[in-house]
């Protein structure tokens, strides 16, 4: 295992310290930071969904700015927006910054804005880039959106569009805690209030990880290795959100609208690659794919009417493509 594989590695243990069960999330944080992709996490109020965007941000070291969305927001409480100035005497226009500005993004609660507000955060995250007026501003190169969601309570809200839901490299389902880990956090809180837990959100004795690991960590990801063999299973299993109507022995045209898009196949190949480094090897297996086929595809397909009344889940579909795609 090398330097940055040692250093990512780390930097899942220090956040799992202060996000208490919820390794799945902390690990799915660091895979769409080193695949270079935006997440959305859909969680119930409570379930560590902003801490641990928060605790990701400190370790890091990097600009982290927060947008609260609400029905009111405006385009340019998040691109930023031009303003006059005076300069020596005269009036100038000066383009000043908005959140989305900085390296980690956290956009609370996304889908509770009204839909410009939602196009002009597509750009930046589909584009990296910013347009205001006629000037197009680059963003930070490490820049990652993570957005939150309340599955829930769908009262004052606007659904996200399918086009920006397809944006997102995975959606990533917070859970409540266990027993266990739900004693673990009372603690944690308690000694942080006390002064004797961890400082804040994270361990101030260990050293932060550079954003330049970060970045050497996607450099390296190009080299992990896909066989033939399952570049063919990521292609089998989208292909199979479209064209349902291979597997007759399962319920999958039944349930399945609209299948994903190539982002689907790209998103799955990537995460998958840096699954695999994460695990410390240079060559991607059909479990690495298993792996991260919830998290990738259950948000590109459109469920159809009976799937609905029957109450099938994307999750639920996502195991019945498993079970039947066959490997190889």
């Amino acid at each position: 295992m090398n330097q940055a594989q040692q250093a990512i590695n780390q930097l899942i243990e220090q956040t799992e310290k202060s996000v208490i069960g919820q390794r799945h999330v902390v690990e799915a944080l660091v895979i769409g930071l080193l695949a270079n992709g935006h997440i959305l996490l859909e969680g119930l109020p409570g379930t560590a969904k902003t801490r641990s965007v928060k605790s990701l941000a400190t370790l890091l070291n990097t600009e982290f700015g927060r947008i609260q969305f609400t029905p009111d927001l405006l385009p340019s409480d998040v691109t930023g927006t031009e303003i006059y100035q005076d300069l020596d005497g005269k009036p100038q226009l000066h383009f000043q910054q908005g959140p989305i500005f900085n390296s980690i993004v956290l956009a609370d609660e996304v889908n509770r804005a009204p839909a410009k507000v939602q196009a002009a955060l597509l750009e930046a995250m589909a584009e990296g880039t910013i347009t205001v007026g006629d000037t197009t501003h680059q963003l930070p190169e490490l820049f990652m959106v993570l957005a939150t969601q309340n599955p829930v309570e769908q009262e004052g809200t606007y659904p996200l569009p399918e086009a920006q839901m397809d944006r997102f490299m995975m959606k990533v389902t917070v859970e409540y805690p266990e027993d266990d880990a739900e004693l673990d956090i009372i603690r944690l809180v308690r000694g942080e209030e006390l002064g004797t837990g961890e400082s804040g959100t994270v361990d101030q004795s260990q050293p932060y990880i550079e954003t330049d690991i970060v970045l050497e960590a996607r450099r390296q990801l190009p080299d992990v290795a896909v066989s033939d063999l399952v570049e063919r299973y990521i292609v089998a299993l989208v292909m199979a959100t479209r064209k349902p109507e291979r597997y007759p022995d399962s319920s999958l045209s039944t349930w399945i609208e609209v299948g994903s898009s190539p982002r689907a196949s790209i998103a799955l190949d990537k995460c998958a690659r840096a699954y695999a480094w994460l695990q410390g090897r240079d060559h991607v297996l059909p479990d690495d794919v298993r792996a991260m086929a919830p998290m990738v595809l259950g948000h590109r397909f459109t469920l159809s009417y009976d799937a609905l009344a029957d109450g099938i889940s994307h999750l639920q579909i996502v195991e019945e493509l498993l079970d039947h795609v066959e490997i190889g």
